[in-house]
């Protein structure tokens, strides 16, 4: 099985400066490229961060739902802020911001988990025949991030099947974070060498994970040099133990 795992940045593109202001392009002109990419990876499961739902950037098309329809996949999507969220479930733009799972693989079952803390609160579970798949999307505070972690904790070990845990982890405070979150909840990460995936251009930081549980060997693992957004893709090959 082949997973891809992308921050796509909400298909705005890079910029190396005043990277707000990605946040505000149109991208119109350049998801399509993203899509390409997308296609050419050719993965079974795809888990996306920072994907846009329909708002006035994408001229009201969805970006999950566009690839799921191009690409032949099954979309699963949510806005990722807590559901009492008056500014995430409300403000223009932000209310449309998603994280998203693409499957080919039929979807078993799917859930929607809210962390107890935290702006950011979504974990997205796909369920597939042979795995289950979780994407989350973590918080830039420190301490909001810990306690995260600890919900995450809880949703990971409850699982019945093979997991993958994928997304934007947000690890600002080094690599102390990820191996105690890994050593505790026993999942392995694909990114053996702890190489960065944040900037793109220039990546300094591992914000990005792909994490997996013992039931999955890892046959191969990449990091296309591709800067189509400000986060370098994850592309994991998984076999059965």
């Amino acid at each position: 099985m082949r997973f891809l795992s992308y921050n796509i940045q909400y298909g705005s593109g890079r910029l190396r400066r005043f990277a707000w202001l990605g946040f505000m392009a149109r991208t119109t002109r350049h998801f399509p490229t993203v899509q390409r990419f997308v296609k050419c990876v050719d993965a079974d499961v795809v888990g996306l961060v920072e994907v846009d739902a329909g708002s006035y950037r994408t001229g009201g098309r969805n970006q999950a739902e566009a690839l799921a329809s191009e690409l032949g996949y099954a979309a699963v999507f949510r806005n990722k802020y807590a559901e009492g969220s008056v500014i995430g479930k409300h403000l223009p733009v932000l209310k449309q911001q998603v994280n998203a799972v693409l499957s080919r693989p039929p979807v078993v079952a799917k859930r929607f988990h809210e962390l107890a803390h935290g702006f950011k609160r979504l974990v997205i579970e796909v369920e597939t025949p042979e795995v289950t798949v979780f994407v989350a999307h973590l918080a830039l505070g420190g301490r909001a991030r810990r306690r995260q972690l600890d919900d995450l904790h809880d949703i990971i070990v409850a699982r019945k099947k093979p997991c993958i845990l994928s997304g934007d982890f947000n690890f600002l405070r080094g690599v102390w974070e990820s191996r105690l979150f890994l050593k505790a909840s026993g999942l392995a990460s694909a990114n053996t060498r702890g190489r960065a995936t944040f900037p793109s251009w220039a990546p300094l930081r591992e914000l990005d994970f792909v994490c997996h549980s013992e039931e999955l060997k890892l046959d191969r693992f990449r990091m296309p040099n591709v800067c189509l957004s400000d986060h370098l893709p994850l592309v994991c090959d998984f076999s059965l133990r």
